[in-house]
């Protein structure tokens, strides 16, 4: 071990009967990241009503930004992983993390579309280069033991910076006299967010080591092709786009219209149950790390899916009963949605980039996160119309219903990989 994977990997032992944390240096990295996802919820729920209603351009300029951004996204995305595992992903990462500040700090003296399109792009190379290189800088901050509490606290502490800095955005731009100039400075601050970060990213080196991954004959290292023939990976990079389709973006976009238009649930409880996934985020990850750590990182991964078809079950539950129940339990029942949703999102943080580290090697991390990066955009793409489509031609129970056969078809996935896993793992 060198000195400099010694320092990234040591942290000081836990009293005897206390569970082992994760020392200052991830700390500090959490504490940037947290700023950064507040920075980014400022802004995130208003980009397309600023871009096409307070600069006047339309949806075409809206629709232009979002496109620009995911081009932008999907080709730095490709090029990234490779360039992490090369020049190490400390570097690409503070990269991206510094043009997401520049692309976020050119949509505030924004009027006119080609500085918006500038500005989608710059956004998109910054998320496509960052989300390549976040996977092996988060490891580099943490001992390969603590590595599952890492990617779970990291997925917490994105989900809560978001939806702190929507609520702070909205108090902002509540009342507010002249909303775009207000949204202006709000993305200025967004941008002055990311800078911590990109200093932190900066400094952390990846520990080094042997990866799991044959080279390629010439040396250059194991390419995109080579990743995906190795193991079960193939199998995991579908399971994270499966997962992005039928579970997160569900609960983002399909979950609180089903509530609304098909249940008659108000605004104020539609906001609750949202709050409530969050909250339930924070209150269940010590719980999440005591039991669900305990499980093989497949099994847990494969239990998330069911845990999201018992909160499904409990949100077709309440439009069963509908009234007949009373509030206490039709609104319980959605709340338990919230909490098993939650728990479901726990098992896959703390199982997935585990995984896709262990199979991949540190030598291929970078291409690894690609491809993670790259399903996840696809599901994140692909998800909400497809949700949308589905409860705009069926019932509030036929919604909920489809909802859980999609949370059946990822656990699918996720089964075989578990069933494969032992074997194909070169440990």
């Amino acid at each position: 071990m060198t000195a400099e994977s010694a320092g990234a990997g040591s942290e000081r032992p836990g009293r005897p009967g206390l569970p082992e944390r994760p020392g200052r240096r991830f700390t500090l990295l959490m504490a940037c990241l947290l700023l950064s996802s507040l920075g980014n919820g400022l802004c995130f729920p208003f980009t397309a009503i600023y871009v096409s209603e307070l600069l006047g351009l339309g949806s075409g300029g809206a629709s232009g930004y979002f496109i620009a951004m995911a081009a932008a996204s999907f080709a730095a995305a490709l090029v990234g992983g490779p360039l992490a595992d090369r020049a190490g992903p400390h570097r690409v990462g503070a990269l991206g993390g510094l043009a997401l500040g520049v692309g976020y700090a050119l949509l505030a003296p924004a009027g006119a579309t080609p500085l918006v399109l500038a500005s989608g792009a710059c956004v998109g190379v910054g998320f496509g280069l960052f989300y390549a290189a976040v996977v092996g800088v988060v490891d580099a901050a943490v001992p390969e033991r603590l590595r599952r509490t890492a990617f779970t606290v990291r997925h917490i502490v994105n989900n809560v910076g978001i939806g702190a800095g929507s609520v702070i955005g909205g108090l902002a731009l509540h009342g507010a006299g002249t909303p775009a100039a207000t949204l202006r400075w709000l993305y200025v601050a967004n941008a002055a967010a990311a800078l911590p970060l990109v200093a932190v990213v900066w400094a952390l080196r990846p520990r080094t080591g042997r990866g799991a991954v044959p080279r390629s004959p010439d040396g250059a290292g194991p390419t995109y092709r080579t990743l995906l023939r190795t193991g079960p990976m193939a199998l995991l990079v579908l399971a994270q786009a499966l997962f992005a389709i039928v579970g997160f973006t569900q609960i983002e976009a399909t979950v609180p219209l089903l509530m609304h238009d098909r249940m008659a649930v108000t605004l104020g409880w539609v906001s609750a149950v949202v709050a409530a996934n969050s909250f339930a985020l924070v209150a269940l990850q010590p719980l999440a790390r005591r039991w669900f750590e305990r499980l093989p990182e497949t099994a847990s991964l494969a239990l998330g899916p069911v845990l999201w078809a018992a909160a499904f079950g409990c949100g077709l539950l309440a439009a069963v009963l509908g009234d007949r129940g009373g509030p206490t339990v039709r609104y319980g029942l959605l709340l338990a949605f919230a909490a098993l949703f939650a728990a479901g999102e726990l098992t896959y943080s703390s199982a997935f980039y585990p995984l896709l580290l262990r199979w991949s090697g540190e030598a291929a991390v970078g291409r690894a996160s690609a491809l993670a990066s790259l399903a996840w955009n696809l599901g994140t793409a692909s998800g909400p119309p497809l949700g949308l489509f589905v409860i705009g031609h069926t019932s509030a129970a036929g919604g909920w219903l489809a909802l859980a056969a999609g949370a059946g078809a990822a656990f699918a996935v996720a089964a075989v990989l578990h069933r494969r896993a032992a074997p194909a793992c070169v440990e």
